[in-house]
């Protein structure tokens, strides 16, 4: 059983099924002859605590593959598998920002609601409903599964979502929560193919308290959607991000074992208390934290200061993230000085031979000696003999109070690529200066996720398994971790379709994904500012044609047509006036794409900081 919060949206784990053959009926029973029951015919309508509505059976032990039957046609999860991942009977998990639980179900007991309009008790206040999901079809196609279903508020008003949920065979492996290695099969035991959940958001009605959720209707022969789990997501009241970082791949690290990662981040915003996220995005397993420490950077790996030790879960020194989830430290009284380089220091008991990670740092960051130890409480820098020009595992630090974040959904030219390493010269960076030396706006915390070589409409990084290729998943694809996720944000600039355009998307393919992600900001009721695309003629392959999808981009987004709450234009501030398809030459970092310090800080003094207030 969950305690439920009053806060910001709620979360559902779900998975969606399409069977081969008839959906199995509510009394129906499996081949081991167990029944499966449903609610009484008097509660059908009376919202109850989800666990006491499951009605089939999803993970079967490998070694009795038959005690479950998740879609109809003899399949089922692994119960080994996902225990492999972290994903155990009762574990925890916080999915972009939701604090989920695994039903505490033994493999081939009921563990989940096949969705067919049943009410749940739930409440909560927020702006989304988040499922876990994963679909079904009988050729494994990858076909989704769409259904409608409706939300009943404490002061009588209801309101409608509509779920579309992935296939758990032939899904998009871009978008999952976590892919496991096989499936469990009545006839032939244990298959050779990757089954996948999904984490969707629906919105909610702003400032009303949800008192019951009305799952989707069946969506019609063959098809269901499965709910294992609901809980409401924490709105981070009283915090605001400070610092970010999107996860871009997850790549091979040597081996990493018993030994200290001190990583060098850039504050925006400040403030008197301090957490950290810690994410395994894209991760086939678990990773075990030793201990954790937060201190202002002194040089090098030096610290000012003794470091202060941070815990997770309420006072534990460590903790465990299962595969594709987070964890956020306790809060701990730490003061957090605007426009300044932090350490945060990571021990890594155990064997890790690849990590989620940030690739472009333009930072350099430190490592200890393979079996040193742990070396997070240590103020001196002399053990941190390696060092590292990425960010594994850590994606953010929050600090006490503050008016909330802004968030820039980038590529390349947003990460600060080619700017000068360790000076803190990205754009997002003299925004934040910006920010914080003026007093007509909010204060915001500046939340750079930048990914170089990142695309709105394809997947770079595929989403699964370690690669080489650590430029992300497609803005569309990433939007709920990197932005709909952050702490307390209240606007996103988005400022990518370079790599789009010059990769052969149309312009048309790229408006229809700035719309899309404009949209569902927008439903979440963030502030949605659009920028323009930059000019890069002279790089290698911005030929005339690449330039003509950019101007017609560009036209679009100068239009708005409503789509978006406000324009930057950023073409406009950086090219050339004697020749628009180039940057001017003092902007320009040498390559012709990306602009270099100066370049960066015309981009963001180009901005009206009266556009980020909503």
């Amino acid at each position: 059983m969950h305690r439920r919060l009053w806060i910001s949206s709620v979360t559902l784990l779900v998975a969606a099924a399409t069977a081969t053959g008839p959906a199995l009926t509510a009394a129906a029973q499996d081949h081991t002859t167990r029944p499966v029951a449903a609610p009484a015919a008097s509660t059908a309508h009376r919202p109850l605590p989800l666990e006491r509505l499951y009605d089939n059976r999803a993970v079967s032990d490998d070694a009795r593959p038959g005690a479950a039957d998740f879609d109809g046609a003899g399949r089922s999860l692994s119960a080994q598998d996902l225990t492999a991942a972290g994903w155990r009977p009762g574990a925890r998990l916080d999915l972009d920002g939701a604090a989920l639980r695994m039903p505490d179900r033994s493999p081939g007991d009921p563990d989940n609601v096949r969705a067919d309009g049943q009410h749940v008790r739930l409440s909560g206040r927020g702006d989304t409903i988040s499922f876990l999901v994963a679909a079904t079809s009988p050729d494994g196609a990858g076909e989704s599964v769409t259904g409608t279903g409706s939300l009943r508020y404490s002061d009588g008003s209801r309101g409608s979502y509509t779920l579309g949920a992935a296939d758990w065979r032939g899904g998009p492996l871009s978008t999952k929560a976590v892919a496991l290695p096989h499936l469990n099969a009545r006839e032939g035991g244990q298959l050779g193919e990757k089954a996948r959940l999904y984490a969707v958001t629906v919105p909610l009605e702003r400032g009303r308290t949800l008192s019951s959720v009305q799952l989707p209707k069946d969506p019609g022969p063959g098809a269901d959607l499965h709910v294992f789990d609901a809980a409401v997501r924490d709105e981070a009241t009283g915090w605001s991000g400070t610092w970010s970082a999107s996860t871009g791949g997850y790549t091979g690290s040597g081996l990493w074992q018993d030994q200290t990662l001190r990583l060098v981040v850039h504050t925006s915003a400040g403030g008197p208390r301090a957490r950290i996220r810690l994410e395994n995005t894209f991760a086939a397993e678990p990773v075990r934290i030793g201990h954790a420490s937060i201190a202002v950077q002194r040089d090098g790996a030096a610290t000012k200061g003794e470091p202060v030790r941070l815990t997770f879960d309420g006072g534990q020194a460590g903790t465990r993230i299962p595969a594709g989830a987070r964890a956020v430290s306790d809060p701990v009284g730490f003061d957090v000085p605007p426009d300044t380089n932090l350490l945060v220091s990571i021990h890594l008991p155990d064997p890790v031979s690849a990590a989620p990670v940030h690739s472009e740092a333009i930072q350099r960051s430190y490592l200890s000696e393979g079996g040193s130890g742990d070396r997070t409480g240590e103020s001196g820098g002399e053990a941190y003999t390696r060092s590292l020009s990425m960010w594994p595992f850590l994606t953010g630090v929050d600090v006490q109070g503050g008016p909330g974040s802004v968030v820039t959904l980038g590529d390349s030219i947003t990460d600060g690529v080619r700017s000068t390493q360790g000076a803190n010269a990205r754009w997002p960076n003299v925004l934040a200066r910006r920010l914080q030396g003026q007093d007509e706006v909010p204060k915001y915390g500046v939340l750079n996720h930048g990914i170089s070589a990142n695309r709105i409409v394809t997947d770079r990084y595929p989403g699964d398994g370690v690669s080489t290729d650590t430029a992300g998943v497609s803005a569309q694809h990433r939007l709920e971790r990197d932005v709909l996720a952050q702490t307390r944000a209240k606007t996103v600039i988005l400022f990518e379709g370079i790599n789009d355009v010059r990769w052969g998307t149309s312009a048309d393919e790229v408006i229809d994904g700035m719309k899309a992600i404009a949209t569902r900001a927008r439903e979440r009721g963030m502030r949605v500012l659009v920028a323009t695309v930059a000019p890069c003629e002279g790089y290698k392959d911005c030929t005339p044609t690449v330039d003509a999808r950019r101007v017609a981009v560009n036209a679009f987004v100068r239009a708005n047509s409503g789509h978006f709450d406000g324009v930057l234009d950023f073409d406009a501030a950086v090219r050339d006036p004697a020749r628009p398809a180039r940057m001017l030459p003092e902007y320009d970092s040498g390559d012709h794409l990306h602009p270099g310090d100066a370049g960066l800080r015309a981009l963001a003094e180009s901005i009206d900081l009266r556009e980020l207030k909503g």
